[in-house]
């Protein structure tokens, strides 16, 4: 190299790099293929440019090599994040067991009420699918949903659902039983729409009594409002508080798998590019892109305090307070992982005094009181070059610097260039407004790209939070069961305990009765792993554990047994009595309408608790639930005895404190 080039040229070597080297990981990168910053300054200022980056470096060593992040990938029916837990789908509700019941459907108005509404949109149509789902299996549908503008009130909104929907939509003018009388005297299967829950500040607040106050009289929750998920608002999280079943509609899977498609499938080169600002904030996100992509692209003011960590010389006004110590952890995992950080090389900028035209600046000239307002040509030439190798690309926040509304085309240019890229053997996942309406504006591959409208969802996900909304929801059970390979023969009669501890009575009953199997249904994940080893070192064939809340998933689970359920027991289940709105919660009208459905003619139910009062409302509800299908067994109110004379682990434990146990056995009626 001349010395003229070497003066205005330079690599980090040994210490650090300015931009890194390409992930040995990658093959489709030349490993010797690399980027550098441009200066345009002598040797004197060339050397105190090293001086600070070589100091940043030192400080670089007090920083850990490895981040904290939460998130796990797990290989399973394809790629789920753990911080993503498999919810209840309205895709997996029968009709029949929606008929009859009011159903409050919390949708997203900024999908279905925009302006400009694109009704051939995956989004739009999946919102409409989840009403007209629930109305169509007979169920009647309250709808509520938050809109800002003034201009719309109930009714005009109502009509214009009723005109998306091809269905009538009745406003409602009060909460308070949704005017049952009006709901009564409409036909058996309507849809009615509440006021707009904007003018509501209790729905914010998250407010018990006005959670409560919106689920009178409602038996399922449908949260269609993924987008919404990141708060903790009393029309998505309160509510399940007070419903029976809580579950997600169509657009909010649909937003689930969106989420999992952009980050939850492996392909390299994984490139992300990242705009906008604010790092302090959104630190932990990018340390997560860092921990998992091959390159990170920064193309909005982040650029400026990762250039700031390595001692590069940036205005201060473009330095976010407490932003650097955040841009030094970026810099240093990044190190780690070998990964390349790109960052732009020139601006378009602009004299705050002397507001012409602007300027092509260097990344390293820009001179207090000038502003950059757009990527520069040398940049885009090399954020191309960069994006053109990669084999997956996920595009989030703006290409904008401050609040200039300049561009010089590079947006555009950067939309068409991943629009055409996802024509290709490319995945593309584009993230936020802006750089959304930029996709749709400029490229026609728009329809081939993932697409995210709404950015926050994503990046209080990608800090490894979570998400309000989603964690709200009943939980469903992810895993198909392979019933041939947990038993010798899987047409056996099936007794499913509910709340099976640590298995004692199980154990008992699959040693005591080889013509049948047994399952337990846990949710202490400890004792099933305990359960499961006992049962692997003894060569049970008979009996087996599943860890999960079977309050929600035991009719995915058994549904799928090739035999009969003839026989369900609930033993001592532990009631909460510090926690009132918790004190029932293993015991819901869902769970008893499952076992009611699964299991076979002149089935049994046993039910068993040391405490009487939990004895009583267990008998209760099964008689109120049961769809009329459940008889008591015995003339007696309780049993004095164990039928199956094999004790539960805490039965054993209450009988040797010479305490009562409080026992009943229902039958199902042959129909």
């Amino acid at each position: 190299m001349s010395p003229i080039l070497e003066s205005h040229h330079f690599r980090l070597t040994n210490q650090f790099t300015t931009s890194f080297t390409s992930s040995r990981k990658t093959q489709a990168f030349n490993s010797n293929y690399h980027y550098y910053v441009t200066f345009n300054i002598n040797k004197s200022s060339l050397q105190s440019s090293l001086q600070q980056v070589n100091t940043s470096v030192v400080r670089l060593d007090h920083v850990p090599k490895r981040s904290s992040l939460s998130h796990k990938i797990k290989e399973d029916n394809g790629k789920l994040f753990d911080a993503l837990p498999h919810v209840r789908r309205l895709s997996e509700f029968r009709n029949d067991e929606l008929k009859g019941k009011v159903v409050l459907v919390r949708f997203d108005s900024n999908v279905l009420l925009r302006e400009k509404q694109d009704r051939h949109a995956k989004m739009f149509i999946a919102a409409c699918s989840t009403i007209k789902y629930v109305h169509e299996a007979g169920a009647k549908v309250i709808l509520m949903s938050s809109w800002s503008s003034k201009t719309y009130s109930t009714d005009t909104v109502s009509a214009c659902l009723s005109s998306i929907l091809k269905l009538k939509v009745v406003p409602m003018k009060s909460f308070r039983g949704y005017e049952q009388l009006k709901m009564e005297s409409s036909p058996t299967a309507s849809i009615f729409l509440l006021e707009n829950l904007y003018i509501y500040k209790e729905d914010v607040a998250n407010c018990s009594k006005f959670s409560e106050q919106l689920c009178a009289g409602v038996d399922i929750f449908i949260n269609d409002a993924f987008f919404q998920t990141h708060k903790t608002l009393a029309s998505t999280v309160g509510v399940t508080s007070f419903c029976n079943v809580s579950i997600a509609g169509f657009l909010f899977e649909q937003g689930l798998v969106q989420l999992k498609k952009a980050f939850g499938t492996k392909k390299s080169p994984f490139i992300a590019m990242v705009g906008g600002g604010n790092l302090v904030d959104k630190a932990g996100a990018v340390r997560y892109l860092v921990s998992v992509v091959d390159g990170l692209i920064l193309v909005g003011n982040m650029a400026f305090q990762i250039m700031q960590a390595l001692g590069l010389p940036v205005p201060k006004k473009l330095v976010e307070t407490g932003a650097f110590k955040e841009a030094v952890k970026i810099i240093q995992l990044a190190k780690s992982r070998n990964i390349s950080i790109l960052f732009p090389k020139d601006f378009w900028c602009l004299n705050n005094n002397h507001l012409k035209e602007p300027e092509l600046v260097p990344a390293h000239s820009i001179l207090e009181g000038w502003s950059p307002v757009a990527l520069g040509p040398n940049s885009l030439d090399e954020i191309t070059a960069f994006l053109s190798k990669s084999k997956k690309i996920v595009w989030i926040g703006p290409v904008k610097f401050g609040s200039s509304t300049h561009d010089s085309n590079g947006t555009s240019k950067l939309a068409k260039l991943v629009g055409k890229l996802s024509e290709g053997n490319c995945d593309v996942t584009v993230v936020g407004n802006m750089a959304c309406e930029a996709l749709m504006g400029e490229s026609s591959s728009s329809s081939s790209c993932n697409i995210i409208e709404s950015a926050s969802v994503v990046w209080e996900f990608l800090k490894g939070r979570n998400l309000p909304g989603l964690m709200a929801l009943d939980r469903g059970y992810p895993y198909s069961i392979d019933w041939h390979a947990i038993y010798d023969d899987p047409r056996r009669p099936l007794l499913v305990d509910i709340g099976s501890g640590n298995g004692l009575f199980l154990f008992g009953m699959a040693s005591k009765r080889k013509d049948m199997n047994f399952l337990g249904l846990e949710m202490n994940g400890k004792l099933v792993k305990r359960c499961l080893e006992t049962v692997h070192q003894s060569g049970i064939k008979n009996g087996y554990f599943i860890e999960t809340n079977a309050t929600s998933t035991f009719h995915s689970i058994v549904s799928s047994y090739p035999g009969k359920l003839v026989l369900a027991s609930i033993q001592c289940p532990n009631p909460d009595f510090n926690r009132s709105e918790h004190r029932w919660k293993m015991v819901q009208r869902f769970l008893i309408e499952a076992i009611a459905d699964l299991l076979s003619s002149n089935g049994k139910v046993f039910l068993q608790s040391d405490i009487e009062d939990v004895a009583l409302r267990m008998k209760q509800q099964f008689l109120k639930y049961g769809n009329q299908k459940f008889i008591v067994d015995h003339q007696h109110e309780w049993l004095t005895e164990n039928p199956f004379g094999v004790e539960s682990d805490w039965e054993r434990h209450v009988l040797q404190r010479g305490l009562p146990m409080y026992r009943l056995m229902l039958s199902k009626l042959i129909k």
